[in-house]
């Protein structure tokens, strides 16, 4: 989800997904024993293949007083191997009654537990006869969770101050077991028919449309929800509120609340009709991830569907819409055709992220979307340099792992790679291609090959091109490739390697990808395509050239390193003449060169040359891209005490930009880029006391205060006032009361972000402690609030302390391996740059256990991140100094 002025400045993306916890065992060392003592008859994470299920009669009864709910479950069977035993999941509930209904009669089951894969064993003392079918019923209770997944409690406030609860759902990846005993794997799909038991003060809504009512005794009403399509457990919701809402129907005749327009976008793009009779989109006031995809029943963060034209931004506005589409998408990827296991959850996330920005483009060009495409590119090769990432079709076995997927990688990359081949294969041929994997695995389960045979096709004169093997170079292996460019006169040489953050060279060897490479040169505008297969290759121009760019727009998923004259003659090109090349052009030349002094394949003083350009620049790809190479420089400085040296790098931004920032207008006015771009800007100016960026944000915020927050701010200019406002403490305050008293998210989400970096270390801890409590504020929040402090000068320590005190909470709260926890990690240290840090950081996370996450991959990732840093400060430093110097910026900028 993209929150849009931040993103660089303070790094506050949304988490993308839920999480789960489970000791990280592959499987049982020993023969498992059941919690009475007897053995437990079933030894993988995994559940057999013996039975599956066909249908689910379930009906569930929420106590929204007492905060715990009952249910009755009844599971229709096919048999598929003689068996006495049925393995399924249920976790933490207890479990009652439990009966088998067989054509013989009805009789019941021993009930074995086996908590640390979360399996109940069901013993038959019969056999039950493959190719029979069999029903098994089982009743259950358990408290409504109070962390984000499960059947959990949620609570909001009304206009009048009222508090309520409700009762809401996310079963993404593992969590459906905790709300009643299922096949809790995506490839055990079934039907679902739900009833849920109410008070008449509330409403239930679930997957499928409401076909009655029924009174109870006791004054209670129970709703019966139509029988659902075939689908996976994880996608199962309801939910039990007194919440109102707004419904219109589409062209093709589904009832939807929001957005028609997608949904008929997607019905005609995929040429399959929206399975399902309505579609709901639910705010939920208590939620971990941006959205979830539940089939009919998409589940949202207020701030991630709630739109206010006249209090909403325009990132506001970006982002809802490209949620919402990503979660639509999942109504055909994920949802009618499912990955078999979480390894391939790429097929799901890494498609629908790619969706969203096609769809947009189509429905909604003002929107611009494909200016911010290439940002996702750039945050996923961010992971993927560091040899602790992992291929994007990845073994995983435990929730713990199986959560972990949900990451850069899976979205990001994987909507790289489909943008990379879209534009090798043509889009009109992977169209072609993908209404045909949907339509050839409808209601089934797939792995990656199922879609490389459906895109693959009678090509280029009647030759068949093998996508599964230019593909499985990009799922198969992790990393991505550094395509190095050689032009000698008319002569191209080409060679490929790893790009990898890393001071050990004997990691990049034995990778090799197949890479669609696009060039064109100061000869031609035309695009030229090349598929590089080997190690090394040449190539040969028809006429020599003043400069060559490969990787057009940078549609593929690799970097380029120009050697000998190189990268003079794009600096050139840029210095004179920099619209010659398109934005996206200038924006991955700016994020390849700063990368490549990374790695030692460029001097800082070249990538810094490059830079000088930007003073001209006026496209938000390659100014945000400017911007998100040059501020961690500072960044890693405010850390070792280098304030003379950190001062003049800011200056040096400050003046690169200080003619854009002037030519930008306190209003709303303009595209959506343009007011992205404003917001940015300006919030950049105060956060870095750029002088009349100041003064105006402290006039309005003036403005504002005295008119008791009635005046109304112009939308994109108002984090840059608040910014200034919070550096009082009655600035602070009275923003805070304002924030409570809001029941506008987004502005509420302002607010908070701005609270969250005031120089007032006491405000931040009381923030901190506030957050986690979650009653002034929301514990969904904590995380940003944590590494918004963090990236505050002011508050980095205090993050960090905080994050390790209240450690064990946060993984109970929000789950081992999700993405939340992962992002709380990495956001809280990823800029740190002395080893005395690193020391510390490797001590607290070294003394954890495997259950408190020892083990998680973000863990490994922060050591590396802080490593490269340090590497970066050691080797760069004194060659920063003897350029700025040189360049005569030695005025120093009072900061915050």
């Amino acid at each position: 989800m993209f929150v849009a002025p931040l993103l660089l400045l303070l790094s506050l993306p949304f988490p993308p997904s839920s999480g789960a916890q489970l000791p990280n065992q592959n499987q049982a060392k020993h023969v498992p024993v059941a919690t009475n003592g007897q053995p437990f008859p079933w030894h993988h994470m995994r559940l057999p293949k013996t039975v599956s299920p066909l249908h689910y009669d379930l009906s569930v009864h929420p106590n929204l007083t007492t905060l715990d709910f009952t249910g009755i479950v009844r599971i229709q069977l096919n048999v598929l191997e003689d068996t006495r035993t049925i393995v399924l999941h249920a976790k933490k509930m207890q479990i009652s009654n439990v009966l088998l209904l067989a054509p013989e009669g009805v009789r019941p089951l021993q009930v074995l537990e086996y908590p640390p894969f979360h399996q109940l064993a069901l013993r038959s003392d019969s056999v039950l006869t493959r190719g029979r079918r069999y029903e098994v019923q089982l009743q259950f209770a358990a408290n409504l969770s109070d962390s984000f997944h499960g059947f959990y409690k949620g609570s909001y406030r009304t206009s009048s101050g009222e508090d309520r609860v409700l009762a809401s759902t996310q079963f993404e990846a593992t969590f459906a077991r905790g709300a009643f005993p299922c096949f809790d794997e995506p490839a055990f799909k079934a039907n679902f028919t739900i009833r849920i038991i109410r008070e008449p003060r509330h409403i239930a809504i679930s997957n499928m449309p409401k076909v009655k009512t029924v009174e109870l005794p006791g004054g209670l009403l129970e709703d019966h929800f139509d029988t659902s399509v075939q689908m996976s457990t994880y996608l199962v919701a309801y939910i039990v509120s007194d919440f109102s809402s707004v419904s219109r129907t589409t062209q093709h005749g589904v009832k939807i609340s929001v957005y028609a327009v997608l949904l008929d976008f997607y019905d005609d793009y995929f040429d399959i009709p929206y399975p399902l009779p309505k579609q709901d989109l639910a705010a939920i006031p208590d939620f971990q991830s941006g959205a979830m995809e539940n089939w009919g029943l998409t589940t949202y963060r207020e701030t991630g569907l709630l739109f206010d034209p006249d209090r909403s931004s325009a990132s506001d506005k970006l982002g809802i819409t490209k949620v919402i589409a990503h979660e639509l998408a999942h109504q055909w990827f994920g949802n009618l055709v499912t990955m078999e296991w979480w390894n391939d959850l790429w097929l799901n996330e890494g498609f629908a992220k790619f969706m969203e920005f096609i769809s947009l483009d189509i429905t909604y060009p003002e929107l611009q979307v494909d200016d911010f495409f290439l940002g996702k590119c750039f945050e996923a090769m961010e992971v993927d340099s560091l040899s602790s990432s992992h291929p994007v079709s990845t073994h995983v076995e435990n929730p713990t792992q199986i959560q972990e997927m949900f990451d850069d990688v899976s979205y990001d990359k994987g909507a790289c790679i489909l943008n990379m081949l879209r534009d090798f294969l043509t889009p009109d041929a992977f169209e072609i291609g993908i209404i045909r994997y949907l339509k050839r695995y409808s209601y089934q389960n797939t792995v990656n090959s199922h879609l490389w045979e459906s895109l693959t096709d009678k090509w280029f004169s009647g030759d068949e091109l093998d996508v599964r093997a230019i593909m499985d170079t990009w799922t198969l292996q992790e990393g991505f490739p550094l395509v190095t460019v050689e032009v000698r006169g008319r002569e191209v040489r080409l060679s490929q390697e790893r790009y990898l953050k890393t001071d050990d060279p004997s990691l990049t060897e034995g990778f090799l990808w197949q890479i669609p490479l696009t060039y064109m040169t100061s000869a031609s505008s035309t695009i030229h395509r090349f598929l590089l297969k080997t190690k090394t290759d040449v190539l040969y121009l028809p006429e020599e050239v003043d400069w060559v760019k490969f990787n057009v727009d940078m549609s593929g998923y690799y970097m380029v390193h120009y050697t000998g004259q190189g990268w003079n003659s794009i600096i050139k090109v840029l210095q004179h003449n920099h619209t010659a090349l398109s934005s996206n052009d200038r924006a991955s030349l700016i994020h390849n060169v700063f990368q490549l002094v990374s790695i030692g394949k460029v001097r800082l003083d070249t990538a810094l040359e490059l830079s000088l350009y930007l003073s001209r620049e006026t496209e938000i790809m390659a100014v945000t891209q400017g911007f998100g190479e040059l501020v961690p420089l500072y960044k890693l400085m405010e850390k070792r005490d280098m304030a003379a040296l950190e001062n003049q790098m800011k200056g040096y931004i400050v003046d690169l930009f200080h003619g854009l920032m002037d030519r930008q207008e306190w209003t709303d006015s303009g595209s959506v880029s343009e007011r992205m771009l404003r917001s940015y800007l300006l919030l950049f100016g105060c956060v870095r006391n750029y002088a009349p960026c100041v003064k105006k944000a402290t006039q309005l915020f003036s403005q504002w205060k005295d008119s008791d927050g009635k005046m109304s701010l112009p939308v994109d200019v108002t984090m840059a006032v608040f910014m200034v406002g919070v550096r009082t403490p009655e600035g602070w305050d009275f923003l805070f009361e304002k924030y409570r008293s809001s029941l506008q998210m987004s502005v509420r989400s302002r607010m908070k972000s701005a609270m969250a970096y005031s120089p007032l270390k006491d405000k931040l801890q009381w923030m901190m402690e506030q957050s986690l409590q979650g009653e002034v504020m929301k514990t969904q929040d904590l995380p940003d609030v944590i590494v918004t402090v963090s990236k505050n000068p002011y508050g980095y320590q205090l993050g960090w302390e905080f994050l390790k005190a209240n450690w064990h909470t946060m993984i109970k709260k929000f789950d081992l391996g999700s993405s939340t926890i992962s992002y709380l990690v990495t956001g809280v240290t990823n800029q740190y740059s002395t080893r005395e840090k690193l020391d510390e950081v490797r001590s607290f996370f070294g003394s954890l256990t495997e259950e408190t996450g020892s083990e998680m991959r973000c863990i490994r990732q922060t050591y590396e991140t802080i490593e490269d840093n340090i590497r970066w400060m050691d080797t760069n430093v004194p060659l920063l100094q003897a350029w700025l110097d040189k360049r005569g910026h030695r005025v120093l900028h009072e900061d915050l």
